[in-house]
């Protein structure tokens, strides 16, 4: 009996080895993915020139319009402007993430990483320990849809990353952040696809990836690739109070506005003239319809494309071109 109870306590311990290892076979290895990816994704670091801090920053009201007799004493103290009733000027960096997309030195990243810098610093990882850092120049950059175009002039060709249809991702799908978080350099994170099309209200034209790959700040501009080494998306945004709810820009928007950019176009985009909203369970009941699709218009402009074309409030678009 004893044999016995020994002999099933065997198997079922090997069983459920048996069992992890085959879950375990079945997870990707991102190994190879990093090592070819990560060379191409760049840190970046920035310079700006901004007013001295001093206490009233901090204390705001409390240190303003004081007697004669402190205003002296709050000078000496470093809470005064100086000299010529100037404040003291001093440098204010940050740090943030990019990656190459072109062997000469075109790199994207975010447009808040590098806005109102003075100085924009690139260093390359060239995959041996070593590292090189270069002054970059902003060729553009589109605030509406937070994306920027640097270029580097190296002395060498460069390895770069190309850009994915996101449009055919899966919700589900395995993927890969490369980025400079907290600035530790080309840290690798994986996670899934958790969501497409998420407005998170940080401008108009919101269209995010969602994804539960660990992204932190100064992950900011850094690729977000597929498992073909593809970029599909630019890391961009977090929720701080969460955990595992990052945002990237699908590559299929970041593509073209950077190729306007690089071209040296102005951003230009599509109007029509009408507000939109979208077609929830209620709205669609209402209406008729069998389900909820399409985007339903709100208000129509006066002598605005739209209202020349004979599109009215209550529309609904289920189709363009």
């Amino acid at each position: 009996m004893i044999l016995k109870k020994c002999l099933a306590a065997l198997l079922a311990v090997s069983f459920l080895a048996s069992a992890q290892l085959s879950q375990a076979a079945d997870l990707p290895d991102f190994s190879e993915l990093a090592a070819k990816s990560g060379p191409a994704v760049v840190n970046i670091g920035t310079e700006r020139k901004t007013s001295g801090g001093g206490p009233e920053d901090f204390f705001g009201e409390m240190f303003r319009n004081l007697p004669p007799g402190f205003e002296k004493f709050f000078d000496q103290f470093g809470g005064g402007k100086g000299r010529g009733g100037k404040r003291p000027q001093q440098k204010q960096k940050s740090l943030g993430s990019g990656f190459l997309v072109s062997a000469d030195g075109y790199i994207v990243t975010n447009n808040h990483v590098v806005a109102d810098a003075d100085v924009i610093h690139v260093t390359l990882d060239e995959n041996n320990g070593k590292s090189e850092t270069l002054k970059a120049k902003l060729i553009g950059s589109d605030e509406e849809t937070d994306l920027a175009l640097l270029k580097v002039d190296a002395k060498k060709s460069l390895p770069f990353l190309s850009f994915g249809d996101s449009d055919a991702l899966k919700v589900g799908e395995w993927l890969l952040a490369i980025g400079n978080p907290f600035g530790l350099d080309h840290t690798v994170t994986a996670g899934i696809l958790s969501a497409k099309g998420r407005n998170i209200r940080s401008g108009p034209f919101d269209n995010f990836l969602q994804t539960d790959a660990s992204i932190n700040p100064g992950n900011s501009g850094g690729p977000l690739l597929n498992m073909a080494g593809q970029v599909v998306g630019i890391n961009t945004a977090i929720i701080a109070s969460g955990q595992g709810i990052g945002f990237a820009i699908p590559s299929n928007m970041a593509a073209k506005i950077i190729d306007q950019i690089k071209s040296g176009k102005k951003v230009s985009r599509g109007w029509i003239g009408v507000s939109i909203q979208d077609v929830d369970e209620n709205t669609a009941k209402a209406l008729g319809m069998k389900e909820p699709r399409g985007a339903l218009v709100g208000s129509v402009m006066e002598n605005e494309p739209a209202a020349k074309a004979g599109m009215k409030d209550g529309d609904i678009i289920i189709a363009v071109d």
